[in-house]
């Protein structure tokens, strides 16, 4: 009998990688629980992309299409000044990939895929670990102790597993020297499949359209080396922002009492993950958690799906063996991850660069991937015990 088999993994975040995981999980015999610490599926968020391997993924999950019909359809950009005059436009080839969704829809698209099958434990989060030759006892936060075969720590830059696993965050996380906000408002500038971008020397901020232009999403980014605040205090959050783009021109006026009644809401460091090993015993990382990218690579979501489709294929093939899976996981998955935090370093160095000139800005477009949909791009295939 395949050891794999019932075998119980909990994984630690709800978002992409999580689900992701789930679903190849279940199908490969084994009985995934997801805890995450939010209340609920979270809806906010930016648009992200797709290239390659990734849409390899989406399509052997039978998701390919549904995704396709969430795709945002943005085109290209305009860049502002502080007058709100237009001087360039910005070649959609640049910032969105294959295919581009909203994050939230990609969330919750992967929770109506998962959720029959997948125990949801929401508003909750790990509190302990303690492993031995046989499993994981964990603790949580607010409900009972259980024990579990392994478990997977798919919770983002700020990984409580991977912080309870492999020590603290600051022998990891590598700061590049970026922060930016995200939040939801309306669409009050009448934009149509498109976004305006404003460029200061070590700011910039922009407004795209969402969900065929009944929304819209709006960011502020600035350079900044380490800042200590309270990761959960949100209004600080938009102190910080607020005091860094007071009196700058453009709508950014408008952009920041947007911001202040936002309820959907994200600020954050960009950073990239740096680890030896991804793996400690029955524990292992998944996406984020053990190899950010950084959002300036703009391949964050890839790596989650490609990571979990991994991820899952060599625990099934390694038939139990977890130490065995783990290491054929991180030999397979090294050279996607070393690729693109290199992007991410690259556009970290140029993301605050001076106002391009259109010549600049259409070499950038040449240069970026082509389209890889038609392409023969295919991960291993691992045969799943279940059918879909």
């Amino acid at each position: 009998m395949n050891k794999t088999q019932n075998q119980t993994v909990l994984i630690s975040g709800g978002s992409v990688a999580g689900p992701a995981l789930a679903y190849w999980l279940h199908r490969h015999g084994l009985t995934p629980t997801i805890v995450e610490r939010a209340p609920h599926l979270r809806d906010g968020g930016y648009a992200v992309d797709f290239r390659g391997e990734a849409l390899d993924a989406l399509d052997r999950m039978g998701l390919l299409q549904q995704i396709e019909a969430l795709d945002t359809q943005m085109g290209d950009a305009t860049m502002v000044d502080a007058a709100g005059r237009p001087y360039a436009t910005l070649p959609a080839a640049i910032f969105a990939g294959d295919l581009e969704v909203l994050k939230g829809d990609l969330t919750r698209m992967l929770y109506e895929a998962t959720r029959k099958d997948v125990e949801y434990v929401f508003g909750d989060s790990i509190a302990s670990l303690d492993q031995d030759e046989n499993g994981v006892h964990v603790t949580f936060e607010r409900g009972a102790p259980r024990r579990f075969d392994l478990v997977v720590g798919a919770d983002g830059l700020h990984s409580r597993t991977r912080a309870l696993a492999f020590g603290p965050e600051e022998q990891y996380v590598r700061h590049l020297g970026i922060y930016t906000a995200i939040f939801n408002l309306d669409n009050y500038l009448g934009l149509k499949n498109t976004g305006h971008l404003y460029a200061a020397p070590g700011k910039a901020a922009n407004i795209f359209t969402a969900r065929a232009n009944t929304e819209a999403r709006a960011a502020f980014h600035f350079a900044a080396d380490h800042l200590e605040y309270d990761r959960r205090d949100t209004a600080a959050h938009k102190r910080i922002v607020a005091e860094r783009f007071a009196d700058e021109g453009w709508e950014v006026s408008r952009l920041l009492k947007e911001m202040d009644a936002a309820q959907e809401f994200f600020f954050d460091s960009n950073a990239q993950v740096e680890m030896d090993s991804w793996s400690s015993g029955r524990v292992v990382l998944l996406g984020d958690a053990g190899y950010c990218a950084g959002p300036t690579s703009g391949r964050g979501t890839s790596q989650a799906l490609i990571g979990a489709y991994l991820l899952a294929g060599e625990l099934a093939a390694r038939e139990g063996d977890h130490t065995a899976a783990f290491a054929a996981y991180e030999q397979q998955m090294r050279p996607y991850v070393a690729e693109h935090q290199a992007l991410g370093r690259e556009g970290a160095e140029r993301f605050f660069m001076p106002a391009p000139t259109q010549e600049i800005l259409d070499m950038l477009a040449a240069s970026a991937p082509e389209n890889t949909r038609t392409k023969p791009v295919r991960l291993p295939d691992y045969t799943p015990a279940t059918a879909a």
